[in-house]
């Protein structure tokens, strides 16, 4: 650009230093939104000598699993503790790390479970290493349900997989015309996929029900892939461990001793969920 008197001067625009400018706080975004979406990526650690067998016999890095048995909440994983992983014959096989804004002391990957962690763990009945157990009773976000049925399913061989889940849920949530009555809760309810064939135990969901969280990501997704798989949906008032409510699930026994030898909890494994249910709830410990 030229003056009247012929000087020439150099072309400024603001619109160039703020392109420049936008461009830098994109990048920086960016880099944040990855360091985020790292930071919250779920982990999957399976134990080599415990699962090495089942994968070498897959010949594709697969778990050779039939029968996959999901607990989602205190309650649940109480009943399988109780009724289910109450013998020496199951091993702790893997178990899946995460963080989120609600679980920040989840396990990492690298570090095994401690008792009284938020976790996510792995089992596999020794005698009958077909049959696959997952305790979670550590919150998952709702970004973090795809990536957590992505990589466990992907682990799973498919062929003849049946899938059961059991989970709590609060009574508040659940809508019916009728009132309910205190004797009647807790109790249970049941969705399937369409695939399944499995005999029913207790009534079906009423619409306009639905299941959320962990559970209604792994119902999807057996859906989607043509998985025989049912959620019990447990309804209670109570939120901590509470032996009323996990002998809500003893119907499903039914179900469980058709593949795996179950034995008669021990008054001790309840007084263990008791003694660990009122640890956490101490405000003072």
């Amino acid at each position: 650009m030229a003056t009247f008197f012929g000087e020439v001067l150099s072309v400024y625009s603001r619109a160039v230093e703020e392109d420049e400018e936008e461009l830098e706080e994109n990048e920086e975004d960016e880099q944040i939104r990855r360091e985020v979406e790292q930071k919250r990526e779920v982990q999957l650690e399976w134990y080599p000598a415990a699962v090495t067998q089942s994968l070498e016999g897959s010949g594709g890095n697969l778990l050779q699993c039939l029968d996959f048995i999901l607990a989602v909440g205190q309650n649940a994983t109480g009943f399988l503790s109780a009724y289910v992983l109450n013998s020496a014959s199951w091993e702790a096989v893997g178990h899946a790390s995460l963080w989120n804004e609600r679980n920040k002391h989840t396990t990492r990957q690298g570090r095994m479970p401690l008792p009284g962690d938020s976790s996510c763990v792995f089992y596999r009945h020794v005698d009958n290493p077909s049959v696959l157990i997952c305790q979670s009773n550590c919150y998952i976000a709702e970004d973090q349900l795809f990536q957590w049925t992505e990589k466990v399913f992907g682990c799973l061989q498919k062929r003849g997989l049946n899938v059961m889940v059991l989970s709590d849920g609060p009574v508040a949530e659940y809508k019916t015309p009728d009132y309910l009555y205190g004797s009647t809760v807790p109790f249970l309810r049941y969705l399937k996929s369409n695939a399944s064939k499995s005999h029913a135990i207790c009534p079906s969901l009423e619409q306009p029900n639905i299941v959320t969280g962990l559970p209604a990501a792994v119902l999807s997704h057996c859906q989607v892939h043509q998985i025989p798989a049912v959620v019990y949906q447990c309804y209670s008032d109570v939120i901590s461990p509470d032996t009323v409510t996990i002998e809500t699930y003893k119907p499903i026994l039914t179900n469980l001793s058709k593949f795996i030898e179950l034995d008669p909890p021990s008054a001790d494994v309840f007084l263990k969920l008791a003694f660990n249910s009122e640890t956490q709830s101490n405000l003072y410990t």
